[in-house]
């Protein structure tokens, strides 16, 4: 059952202006540890590519936010909400400490989107309540 869905478009020009503005800061704060050396090894070799990866984590993190109804409040952190890939290449959600937690207890999984054209990221984002694991019972003799 679905328990809530989120979409987000970012102005990859507003993201571009925050890291001219607050340089590495501001990609500190919204990317998770493993993201954040993504997002240099990317910046290294083309800048615009950087800004793109950051723009799209942006936004899936807050189409998350959105699609659990939370937005940026607790449990819900920039950094505690990570976007991962498959080795397909299809991005997923990462979630750390108390929101993993938060999230587990609610039995939900989450599906993701993301893609970038031009000036523009946008993400969209499932939530959904998973099926309860049926009760084992002892067959009775």
């Amino acid at each position: 059952m679905i328990y809530g869905i989120g979409t987000d478009i970012c102005d990859i020009r507003r993201i571009r202006a925050s890291l001219d503005r607050h340089g590495e800061r501001f990609a500190a704060k919204v990317l998770s540890d493993g993201e954040m050396a993504t997002w240099k090894s990317r910046s290294a070799r083309w800048p615009e590519r950087g800004v793109r990866y950051l723009a799209t984590r942006f936004s899936a993190k807050e189409a998350f936010s959105k699609a659990i109804g939370l937005g940026m409040r607790m449990p819900m952190t920039w950094r505690l909400c990570e976007i991962g890939k498959l080795p397909s290449g299809q991005p997923v959600i990462v979630l750390h400490g108390g929101l993993k937690e938060w999230f587990e207890a609610k039995n939900l999984s989450a599906h993701i989107t993301v893609t970038d054209e031009s000036e523009y990221a946008a993400s969209f984002c499932v939530v959904e309540t998973r099926a309860p694991h049926p009760v084992q019972t002892s067959p009775t003799p």
